[in-house]
Protein backbone atom coordinates (compact mmCIF):
# COMPACT_ATOMS: atom_id res chain seq x y z
CA UNK A 1 0.00 0.00 0.00
CA UNK A 2 1.41 3.48 -0.86
CA UNK A 3 2.26 5.88 1.94
CA UNK A 4 1.71 9.63 2.27
CA UNK A 5 4.04 11.70 4.43
CA UNK A 6 2.06 14.65 5.82
CA UNK A 7 4.59 17.38 6.62
CA UNK A 8 3.35 19.97 9.13
CA UNK A 9 0.83 17.43 10.40
CA UNK A 10 0.42 19.09 13.82
CA UNK A 11 -0.50 22.58 12.53
CA UNK A 12 -4.14 23.65 12.42
CA UNK A 13 -4.80 22.56 8.82
CA UNK A 14 -2.33 19.68 9.03
CA UNK A 15 -4.16 18.25 12.04
CA UNK A 16 -7.51 18.57 10.26
CA UNK A 17 -5.95 16.77 7.29
CA UNK A 18 -4.46 14.01 9.43
CA UNK A 19 -7.68 13.27 11.27
CA UNK A 20 -9.77 13.21 8.10
CA UNK A 21 -7.24 10.95 6.36
CA UNK A 22 -7.21 8.53 9.31
CA UNK A 23 -11.01 8.45 9.37
CA UNK A 24 -11.04 7.55 5.69
CA UNK A 25 -8.34 4.91 6.10
CA UNK A 26 -10.18 3.28 9.00
CA UNK A 27 -13.48 3.37 7.07
CA UNK A 28 -11.82 1.77 4.06
CA UNK A 29 -12.34 4.88 1.91
CA UNK A 30 -8.63 5.69 1.44
CA UNK A 31 -6.04 3.36 0.01
CA UNK A 32 -2.82 4.66 1.57
CA UNK A 33 -0.89 4.68 4.83
CA UNK A 34 -0.41 8.00 6.63
CA UNK A 35 2.92 9.13 8.09
CA UNK A 36 3.11 12.23 10.31
CA UNK A 37 6.05 14.60 10.00
CA UNK A 38 7.39 18.00 10.97
CA UNK A 39 10.28 19.80 12.58
CA UNK A 40 8.89 20.37 16.10
CA UNK A 41 9.69 17.21 18.04
CA UNK A 42 7.46 17.93 21.05
CA UNK A 43 4.36 18.69 19.01
CA UNK A 44 4.99 15.75 16.70
CA UNK A 45 5.43 13.28 19.59
CA UNK A 46 2.20 14.49 21.16
CA UNK A 47 0.33 13.97 17.89
CA UNK A 48 1.92 10.57 17.25
CA UNK A 49 0.77 9.42 20.68
CA UNK A 50 -2.71 10.82 20.12
CA UNK A 51 -3.29 9.49 16.60
CA UNK A 52 -1.16 6.34 16.88
CA UNK A 53 0.60 6.87 13.57
CA UNK A 54 4.32 6.78 12.73
CA UNK A 55 6.11 10.11 12.97
CA UNK A 56 9.27 11.46 11.34
CA UNK A 57 10.96 14.55 12.71
CA UNK A 58 13.30 16.40 10.35
CA UNK A 59 14.21 19.99 9.56
CA UNK A 60 14.47 21.42 6.06
CA UNK A 61 17.72 23.41 6.06
CA UNK A 62 19.81 20.63 4.47
CA UNK A 63 18.55 18.97 1.25
CA UNK A 64 20.49 15.81 2.08
CA UNK A 65 18.64 15.54 5.41
CA UNK A 66 15.28 15.90 3.65
CA UNK A 67 16.13 13.25 1.05
CA UNK A 68 17.39 10.86 3.73
CA UNK A 69 14.19 11.33 5.76
CA UNK A 70 11.97 10.61 2.76
CA UNK A 71 13.96 7.47 1.97
CA UNK A 72 13.80 6.36 5.60
CA UNK A 73 10.03 6.86 5.66
CA UNK A 74 9.64 5.11 2.28
CA UNK A 75 7.08 7.75 1.35
CA UNK A 76 5.40 7.60 -2.05
CA UNK A 77 4.00 11.14 -1.82
CA UNK A 78 4.62 14.18 0.36
CA UNK A 79 1.60 16.31 1.28
CA UNK A 80 3.01 19.58 2.57
CA UNK A 81 0.77 21.54 4.97
CA UNK A 82 3.55 23.57 6.64
CA UNK A 83 3.49 27.26 5.88
CA UNK A 84 4.85 29.70 5.10
CA UNK A 85 5.48 27.61 2.02
CA UNK A 86 8.19 30.01 0.93
CA UNK A 87 10.22 28.34 3.70
CA UNK A 88 9.16 24.72 3.23
CA UNK A 89 8.23 24.00 -0.38
CA UNK A 90 11.69 24.37 -1.93
CA UNK A 91 13.51 21.88 0.33
CA UNK A 92 10.67 19.36 0.16
CA UNK A 93 10.42 19.59 -3.63
CA UNK A 94 14.18 19.08 -3.87
CA UNK A 95 13.93 16.05 -1.60
CA UNK A 96 11.08 14.64 -3.68
CA UNK A 97 12.97 15.09 -6.94
CA UNK A 98 16.05 13.39 -5.48
CA UNK A 99 14.09 10.41 -4.14
CA UNK A 100 11.40 9.97 -6.81
CA UNK A 101 8.60 11.01 -4.46
CA UNK A 102 5.46 12.78 -5.67
CA UNK A 103 4.72 16.19 -4.13
CA UNK A 104 1.43 17.93 -3.27
CA UNK A 105 0.92 21.06 -1.16
CA UNK A 106 -1.77 23.55 -0.15
CA UNK A 107 0.08 26.81 -0.80
CA UNK A 108 -1.61 29.97 -1.95
CA UNK A 109 1.69 31.83 -2.42
CA UNK A 110 2.38 32.97 -5.97
CA UNK A 111 6.21 32.90 -5.67
CA UNK A 112 6.04 29.30 -4.44
CA UNK A 113 3.83 28.19 -7.32
CA UNK A 114 6.11 29.96 -9.78
CA UNK A 115 9.22 28.36 -8.29
CA UNK A 116 7.66 24.88 -8.55
CA UNK A 117 6.64 25.61 -12.15
CA UNK A 118 10.32 26.33 -12.82
CA UNK A 119 11.10 22.75 -11.72
CA UNK A 120 8.78 21.17 -14.27
CA UNK A 121 11.62 19.55 -16.22
CA UNK A 122 13.28 18.29 -13.02
CA UNK A 123 10.06 16.63 -11.93
CA UNK A 124 9.46 15.11 -15.34
CA UNK A 125 13.03 13.74 -15.49
CA UNK A 126 12.61 12.23 -12.00
CA UNK A 127 9.23 10.72 -12.91
CA UNK A 128 7.36 12.60 -10.17
CA UNK A 129 4.34 14.90 -10.08
CA UNK A 130 4.82 18.34 -8.53
CA UNK A 131 1.33 19.67 -7.73
CA UNK A 132 1.10 22.80 -5.55
CA UNK A 133 -2.02 24.70 -4.48
CA UNK A 134 -4.35 21.71 -3.97
CA UNK A 135 -6.50 23.72 -1.56
CA UNK A 136 -9.23 26.32 -1.44
CA UNK A 137 -6.52 28.87 -2.23
CA UNK A 138 -6.60 27.68 -5.84
CA UNK A 139 -8.79 24.66 -6.61
CA UNK A 140 -12.25 26.29 -6.99
CA UNK A 141 -10.99 29.24 -9.05
CA UNK A 142 -8.56 27.11 -11.03
CA UNK A 143 -11.35 24.73 -12.02
CA UNK A 144 -13.71 27.64 -12.67
CA UNK A 145 -11.07 29.25 -14.91
CA UNK A 146 -10.75 26.05 -16.93
CA UNK A 147 -14.53 25.82 -17.21
CA UNK A 148 -14.78 29.43 -18.40
CA UNK A 149 -12.17 28.89 -21.09
CA UNK A 150 -14.01 25.75 -22.19
CA UNK A 151 -17.00 28.06 -22.67
CA UNK A 152 -14.97 30.81 -24.35
CA UNK A 153 -11.79 29.32 -25.87
CA UNK A 154 -10.77 32.67 -27.40
CA UNK A 155 -10.63 34.39 -23.99
CA UNK A 156 -7.79 36.85 -23.52
CA UNK A 157 -8.62 37.94 -19.96
CA UNK A 158 -9.75 36.18 -16.81
CA UNK A 159 -11.09 37.97 -13.74
CA UNK A 160 -11.78 35.70 -10.77
CA UNK A 161 -13.11 36.45 -7.32
CA UNK A 162 -14.12 34.97 -3.96
CA UNK A 163 -16.55 36.00 -1.23
CA UNK A 164 -15.42 34.29 1.98
CA UNK A 165 -15.27 36.05 5.33
CA UNK A 166 -13.59 33.61 7.69
CA UNK A 167 -10.91 34.09 10.37
CA UNK A 168 -7.55 32.83 9.07
CA UNK A 169 -5.42 30.22 10.81
CA UNK A 170 -2.10 31.14 12.42
CA UNK A 171 -0.28 29.60 9.45
CA UNK A 172 -2.22 31.80 7.03
CA UNK A 173 -1.49 34.93 9.06
CA UNK A 174 2.21 34.09 9.16
CA UNK A 175 2.20 33.46 5.42
CA UNK A 176 0.62 36.87 4.78
CA UNK A 177 3.20 38.55 7.02
CA UNK A 178 6.02 36.76 5.20
CA UNK A 179 4.78 38.20 1.90
CA UNK A 180 4.22 41.79 3.05
CA UNK A 181 6.90 43.21 0.80
CA UNK A 182 5.56 41.51 -2.35
CA UNK A 183 2.43 43.68 -2.67
CA UNK A 184 -0.09 42.60 -5.31
CA UNK A 185 0.31 40.61 -8.52
CA UNK A 186 -1.49 39.95 -11.82
CA UNK A 187 -0.64 38.23 -15.05
CA UNK A 188 -0.40 40.76 -17.88
CA UNK A 189 0.40 39.74 -21.46
CA UNK A 190 1.62 36.35 -20.26
CA UNK A 191 4.04 37.69 -17.65
CA UNK A 192 3.68 37.91 -13.89
CA UNK A 193 3.61 41.57 -12.93
CA UNK A 194 3.76 43.07 -9.45
CA UNK A 195 1.25 45.83 -8.72
CA UNK A 196 0.40 47.82 -5.57
CA UNK A 197 -1.61 46.14 -2.82
CA UNK A 198 -5.38 46.46 -3.45
CA UNK A 199 -4.41 47.79 -6.88
CA UNK A 200 -7.92 47.79 -8.32
CA UNK A 201 -11.44 47.82 -6.86
CA UNK A 202 -14.43 46.37 -8.67
CA UNK A 203 -18.05 45.71 -7.75
CA UNK A 204 -18.79 42.01 -8.27
CA UNK A 205 -21.92 39.93 -7.82
CA UNK A 206 -20.58 36.72 -6.30
CA UNK A 207 -24.11 35.36 -6.07
CA UNK A 208 -25.80 37.49 -3.44
CA UNK A 209 -25.68 41.02 -4.80
CA UNK A 210 -22.91 43.33 -5.96
CA UNK A 211 -20.19 44.08 -3.45
CA UNK A 212 -16.83 45.85 -3.65
CA UNK A 213 -13.81 43.58 -4.09
CA UNK A 214 -10.13 44.34 -4.49
CA UNK A 215 -7.34 42.62 -6.37
CA UNK A 216 -5.41 40.13 -4.23
CA UNK A 217 -2.14 38.24 -4.89
CA UNK A 218 -3.56 34.75 -4.34
CA UNK A 219 -2.23 31.58 -5.90
CA UNK A 220 -5.11 31.50 -8.38
CA UNK A 221 -3.36 34.25 -10.34
CA UNK A 222 -0.64 31.78 -11.30
CA UNK A 223 -2.62 28.54 -11.47
CA UNK A 224 -5.35 30.02 -13.69
CA UNK A 225 -2.71 31.28 -16.12
CA UNK A 226 -0.84 27.96 -16.27
CA UNK A 227 -4.05 25.93 -16.54
CA UNK A 228 -5.68 27.95 -19.31
CA UNK A 229 -2.85 29.78 -21.05
CA UNK A 230 -4.89 32.99 -20.85
CA UNK A 231 -2.36 35.86 -20.79
CA UNK A 232 -4.19 38.29 -18.49
CA UNK A 233 -5.40 37.15 -15.07
CA UNK A 234 -6.50 39.08 -11.99
CA UNK A 235 -8.07 37.75 -8.78
CA UNK A 236 -10.39 39.72 -6.51
CA UNK A 237 -11.61 39.17 -2.95
CA UNK A 238 -14.60 40.67 -1.19
CA UNK A 239 -13.43 43.37 1.21
CA UNK A 240 -15.44 45.68 3.50
CA UNK A 241 -14.37 49.31 3.38
CA UNK A 242 -12.16 49.22 6.53
CA UNK A 243 -10.25 46.23 5.16
CA UNK A 244 -9.83 47.90 1.76
CA UNK A 245 -8.41 51.00 3.42
CA UNK A 246 -6.06 48.89 5.52
CA UNK A 247 -4.79 47.03 2.46
CA UNK A 248 -4.21 50.24 0.54
CA UNK A 249 -2.30 51.70 3.49
CA UNK A 250 0.06 48.73 3.16
CA UNK A 251 1.68 50.54 0.24
CA UNK A 252 3.03 53.09 2.70
CA UNK A 253 3.59 50.78 5.69
CA UNK A 254 5.43 48.03 3.79
CA UNK A 255 8.90 49.59 4.30
CA UNK A 256 8.30 49.57 8.06
CA UNK A 257 7.27 45.90 8.02
CA UNK A 258 10.02 44.71 5.70
CA UNK A 259 12.93 44.25 8.15
CA UNK A 260 13.21 40.62 9.24
CA UNK A 261 13.04 41.32 13.02
CA UNK A 262 9.74 43.16 12.54
CA UNK A 263 8.25 40.34 10.47
CA UNK A 264 9.41 37.74 12.98
CA UNK A 265 7.87 39.74 15.82
CA UNK A 266 4.55 39.95 13.99
CA UNK A 267 4.59 36.21 13.31
CA UNK A 268 5.25 35.55 17.00
CA UNK A 269 2.29 37.80 17.86
CA UNK A 270 0.16 35.89 15.34
CA UNK A 271 0.84 32.79 17.40
CA UNK A 272 -1.18 34.32 20.22
CA UNK A 273 -4.28 34.42 18.00
CA UNK A 274 -6.83 31.60 18.15
CA UNK A 275 -5.63 28.79 15.89
CA UNK A 276 -8.55 28.86 13.46
CA UNK A 277 -12.35 28.69 13.12
CA UNK A 278 -14.23 26.20 15.28
CA UNK A 279 -15.69 22.96 13.98
CA UNK A 280 -19.17 24.46 14.20
CA UNK A 281 -18.09 27.51 12.22
CA UNK A 282 -16.47 25.37 9.55
CA UNK A 283 -19.58 23.25 9.17
CA UNK A 284 -21.82 26.29 8.78
CA UNK A 285 -19.54 28.29 6.52
CA UNK A 286 -19.86 28.68 2.78
CA UNK A 287 -18.09 30.62 0.07
CA UNK A 288 -19.06 32.04 -3.29
CA UNK A 289 -16.69 31.97 -6.23
CA UNK A 290 -17.15 34.09 -9.36
CA UNK A 291 -15.31 34.11 -12.66
CA UNK A 292 -15.44 36.06 -15.88
CA UNK A 293 -13.73 35.31 -19.19
CA UNK A 294 -13.52 38.04 -21.78
CA UNK A 295 -12.27 38.59 -25.28
CA UNK A 296 -10.95 42.12 -25.01
CA UNK A 297 -10.89 44.67 -27.75
CA UNK A 298 -9.28 47.99 -26.81
CA UNK A 299 -9.44 48.91 -23.14
CA UNK A 300 -11.41 47.07 -20.48
CA UNK A 301 -8.30 45.44 -19.00
CA UNK A 302 -9.21 42.83 -16.34
CA UNK A 303 -12.83 43.87 -16.69
CA UNK A 304 -12.32 46.80 -14.35
CA UNK A 305 -11.74 49.64 -16.80
CA UNK A 306 -14.88 51.20 -18.22
CA UNK A 307 -12.94 52.74 -21.11
CA UNK A 308 -13.55 49.65 -23.22
CA UNK A 309 -16.03 46.82 -23.63
CA UNK A 310 -15.25 43.18 -24.40
CA UNK A 311 -16.27 41.73 -27.72
CA UNK A 312 -17.38 38.57 -25.85
CA UNK A 313 -17.94 37.82 -22.17
CA UNK A 314 -19.07 34.80 -20.11
CA UNK A 315 -19.62 34.51 -16.35
CA UNK A 316 -19.84 31.41 -14.15
CA UNK A 317 -20.08 30.82 -10.40
CA UNK A 318 -19.54 28.16 -7.75
CA UNK A 319 -20.80 27.75 -4.22
CA UNK A 320 -18.59 25.75 -1.86
CA UNK A 321 -18.43 24.80 1.81
CA UNK A 322 -16.11 26.64 4.19
CA UNK A 323 -12.59 27.24 2.85
CA UNK A 324 -10.99 24.91 5.42
CA UNK A 325 -13.40 22.11 4.53
CA UNK A 326 -12.61 22.52 0.83
CA UNK A 327 -8.87 22.57 1.55
CA UNK A 328 -8.97 19.22 3.35
CA UNK A 329 -11.25 17.63 0.74
CA UNK A 330 -9.26 18.95 -2.22
CA UNK A 331 -5.80 18.10 -0.88
CA UNK A 332 -6.72 14.52 0.02
CA UNK A 333 -8.52 14.00 -3.29
CA UNK A 334 -5.54 15.38 -5.23
CA UNK A 335 -3.10 13.23 -3.26
CA UNK A 336 -5.09 10.07 -3.91
CA UNK A 337 -5.31 10.83 -7.62
CA UNK A 338 -1.57 11.53 -7.81
CA UNK A 339 -0.91 8.19 -6.10
CA UNK A 340 -3.24 6.52 -8.61
CA UNK A 341 -1.20 7.92 -11.50
CA UNK A 342 -3.92 10.28 -12.73
CA UNK A 343 -1.54 13.26 -12.99
CA UNK A 344 1.34 13.58 -15.44
CA UNK A 345 4.91 13.96 -14.23
CA UNK A 346 6.37 17.42 -13.73
CA UNK A 347 4.61 20.60 -12.61
CA UNK A 348 0.82 20.41 -12.61
CA UNK A 349 -2.04 22.62 -11.49
CA UNK A 350 -5.17 21.05 -9.96
CA UNK A 351 -7.43 21.71 -12.96
CA UNK A 352 -4.57 21.11 -15.38
CA UNK A 353 -4.06 17.66 -13.89
CA UNK A 354 -7.66 16.59 -13.28
CA UNK A 355 -9.85 18.90 -15.37
CA UNK A 356 -12.46 21.51 -14.40
CA UNK A 357 -14.85 18.89 -13.02
CA UNK A 358 -12.39 18.07 -10.21
CA UNK A 359 -13.94 20.69 -7.94
CA UNK A 360 -17.46 19.34 -8.50
CA UNK A 361 -16.43 15.96 -7.06
CA UNK A 362 -15.68 17.59 -3.70
CA UNK A 363 -18.43 17.14 -1.12
CA UNK A 364 -20.76 20.12 -0.83
CA UNK A 365 -19.62 21.99 -3.95
CA UNK A 366 -22.42 23.27 -6.18
CA UNK A 367 -22.03 24.61 -9.72
CA UNK A 368 -21.12 25.48 -12.34
CA UNK A 369 -23.74 28.24 -12.48
CA UNK A 370 -23.37 29.71 -15.96
CA UNK A 371 -24.79 33.23 -16.22
CA UNK A 372 -26.86 32.42 -13.10
CA UNK A 373 -26.58 32.37 -9.31
CA UNK A 374 -26.78 29.64 -6.64
CA UNK A 375 -30.40 29.35 -5.57
CA UNK A 376 -29.35 28.76 -1.95
CA UNK A 377 -27.34 31.99 -1.74
CA UNK A 378 -28.61 34.25 1.06
CA UNK A 379 -29.86 37.72 0.14
CA UNK A 380 -27.47 40.62 -0.15
CA UNK A 381 -26.18 42.07 3.10
CA UNK A 382 -24.55 45.49 2.98
CA UNK A 383 -21.18 44.88 4.66
CA UNK A 384 -19.43 47.98 3.35
CA UNK A 385 -19.86 51.29 1.67
CA UNK A 386 -19.48 51.44 -2.12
Amino acid sequence: MPSVLLYGSYGFVGNLMAREAIDRIEDGDADFDLLLAGRNGDRLREQVDDLERPGYRFALEDPDTVAEALERAEADCVLNCAGPFSNTAGPLVEGCVRTGTDYVDITGEIPVIESIADRDADGADAGVTLLPAAAFSAVPMDCLAAHLVDRLPEATTLAMGVDSLRPPSIGTVRTLIEGFEDGGAVYRDGRLEHVPTAWRTRRIDFGRGERPAVTMPTGDVSTAHYTTGVPNVAVYALMPQPARLALKSHRYLAPLLEPTPVREGLKWFAGLVREGPSSRSRKRGSTYVWGEARVEDDGGEFGGDESGEPTERVVSRLQTPDAYVVTVEAALAATERVLAGDAEDGFQTPAGAFGPEFVLALEGVEGFFDESKPESAPPEVDVSAP
